[in-house]
């Protein structure tokens, strides 16, 4: 059994995107470059989740295959994870 990734979000859209600091943003003097990485865009496709390759947040289609499913028993997709097929 594996770790369960540091954060998961639900979303309700296939494309997503992360730039590690979003739900931490506060202040005026915010500033993202600080706090997270560079901005990616991330596709959510038949695996119902993604990980982000700079911050491991996995993000979750909501109703998709891996909602509901313990994390732990989800591999990273790059290590041969499929939750549709086990």
């Amino acid at each position: 059994m594996s770790l369960p990734p540091p954060e998961v979000s639900k979303v309700t859209t296939r494309s997503v995107w992360c730039d590690g600091a979003t739900d931490i943003r506060s202040g005026e003097r915010y500033k993202p470059a600080a706090l997270g990485h560079p901005k990616v865009y991330l596709k959510i496709d038949e695996h119902g989740y993604v990980d982000c390759g700079y911050c491991d947040r996995r993000f979750i289609l909501e109703g998709g295959p891996a909602d509901g499913v313990d994390q732990r028993e989800l591999m990273d997709i790059s290590e041969g994870g499929d939750p549709g097929h086990r």
